[in-house]
């Protein structure tokens, strides 16, 4: 056996490990998780680090980002690894802190409302008896280790991951629970129940059955769900899917908004890693889902992050340059999703950034530390190419234009935070649309809330996922032909 001494901040642990194994590996077993968005490929440059004594030399990729790589270093003995601080997210969107009527609430005193996303997990700790929102947390999803997509997390669960993978969700729901009633000073013993959703694919992983149909041709799920387990040693109901990339949490965004139930046409956008899609016309649901990739959410970006203090998560043109805020207006340590938008817009608007993506200059600086370059505008057009593609052929799948739409809904993390405007402006939604724009924040949360505290809602959340109809994008015709199109930006 060889020691890994690992440096974090003012922290020092020593690690026994057998030699010939990835840093990234190592570290990951030990649960000091580092980031690999692109899946360990060598390719997003997340995971770089400041490692020394016996271990390989430099690969390939690691040659081309010009920084050691935990998941390209491969540790041959005795190794030390200084390992960048890590930050707290600080704009992970939970639901709202208003009261609930409990009508028919699940059993127990208090309860928990779970959202597993792809990027981020969220929390809210409820008083079943009142129907009173106690404490929220969040935190960053720690199966972003592996990979930041859906897919990427299914390869890892195939290739032997997936006990880790169950493990550290659960871990990370578990430690969510106990700082939430930390919060609320409620004694973790009287939660006895929970509503838990969650993409199809979070939802496999949290309860470690084998994502392979989700992995190939024809992608049909062998569970949708609507289904109670024990999670965490607790009474966890598991919402419907409606497909295997429409998942719960769409269902309880769907029933939270409420669009089910109103007369006129509405539309609900949920923008991420995945972009889902749902459009309620005449008394018929249609869905659909688009691999927008981690853009989005600052992966994949050379400066990108998630919402930590310091992200550049605004951006707007003043006297004639780019003007930027950070979040807890720290010094600017990279650029989140929200920014990202904000910037492509304001570049498109400075004539920085053309209509095909092409940049005048090698890179273009919003600020000290800060700048893109010509891939992460790349990255941007391929990720609204696909949303704006698959909502135009949802549109045309249901015979409707975007100027007939009552409502458009903008649900998620990241869409809560996101200026609609600047959206309208790189392609990402019609304008016509966001004139009717509705942000509702984090739906998924909302609707597993209302399940938790009105079982009775669990047949209309049933309701509106065996209703639901999906259109397939995979082949369509339709959406690659709007692809091509809507990878160029909309003239400034």
């Amino acid at each position: 056996m060889a020691e890994l001494k690992v440096i974090r901040g003012g922290a020092q642990t020593v690690l026994r490990f057998e030699p010939g194994q990835r840093l990234s590996d190592v570290l990951n077993a030990q649960g000091m998780n580092v980031l690999r968005p692109c899946g360990g490929r060598g390719v997003c440059g997340k995971c770089a680090v400041l490692p020394s004594g016996q271990i390989s030399p430099p690969s390939p990729a690691e040659r081309k980002a010009g920084v050691r790589l935990a998941c390209q270093t491969v540790l041959l003995g005795d190794s030390e690894v200084i390992l960048p601080e890590s930050r707290p997210m600080e704009q992970i969107e939970l639901g709202s802190r208003g009261a609930l009527t409990p009508i028919a609430p699940m059993p127990g005193r208090y309860g928990a409302a779970v959202d597993i996303g792809t990027t981020t997990v969220a929390l809210s700790l409820y008083d079943l008896r009142t129907g009173r929102c106690l404490a929220e947390s969040g935190m960053l999803n720690p199966q972003s280790a592996a990979a930041a997509d859906v897919m990427g997390r299914i390869g890892a669960a195939l290739a032997g991951e997936g006990n880790r993978l169950k493990d550290q969700v659960t871990n990370a729901v578990s430690a969510l629970l106990s700082q939430a009633c930390a919060q609320a000073d409620v004694d973790e013993a009287l939660v006895e129940s929970m509503v838990v959703t969650g993409n199809t694919t979070m939802l496999y992983l949290l309860t470690g059955h084998s994502p392979a149909p989700l992995s190939h041709a024809p992608f049909e799920a062998d569970w949708l769900f609507d289904e109670t387990v024990t999670l965490c040693g607790r009474q966890a109901y598991l919402p419907p899917c409606m497909h295997a990339f429409v998942g719960a949490d769409i269902t309880c965004a769907v029933l939270s908004c409420g669009m089910c139930d109103e007369e006129g046409i509405a539309l609900l956008c949920d923008v991420g890693t995945n972009g889902e899609l749902a459009l309620w016309k005449d008394g018929q649901l249609l869905v659909t889902s688009t691999a927008a990739g981690p853009a989005f959410e600052g992966a994949g970006i050379s400066c990108g992050c998630g919402s930590v203090a310091g992200a550049v998560d605004r951006v707007w043109v003043r006297d004639g340059q780019a003007a930027v805020h950070t979040i807890g207006e720290a010094p600017a340590v990279g650029v989140c999703g929200s920014g990202l938008i904000d910037a492509v817009a304001a570049g498109l608007a400075l004539g920085e950034i053309d209509e095909t993506g092409a940049m005048e200059k090698d890179f273009w600086p919003l600020t000290e530390g800060v700048r893109l370059l010509p891939g992460d505008i790349r990255a941007v057009q391929l990720a609204k190419a696909a949303i704006a593609a698959g909502l135009e052929t949802l549109l045309e799948s249901a015979k409707i234009t975007v100027p007939q739409l009552d409502a458009f809904y903008i649900a998620g993390g990241f869409g809560s935070h996101l200026n609609a405007q600047s959206a309208a402006a790189i392609g990402l939604f019609p304008q016509d649309a966001v004139k009717k724009a509705r942000v509702v924040g984090n739906g998924a949360l909302a609707g597993a809330a209302q399940l938790l505290l009105d079982q009775g809602k669990m047949d209309r959340a049933r309701q509106i996922a065996r209703s639901a109809r999906h259109v397939n994008l995979g082949g369509n015709p339709c959406f690659n032909q709007h692809y091509m199109e809507q990878m160029l930006f909309p003239e400034a």
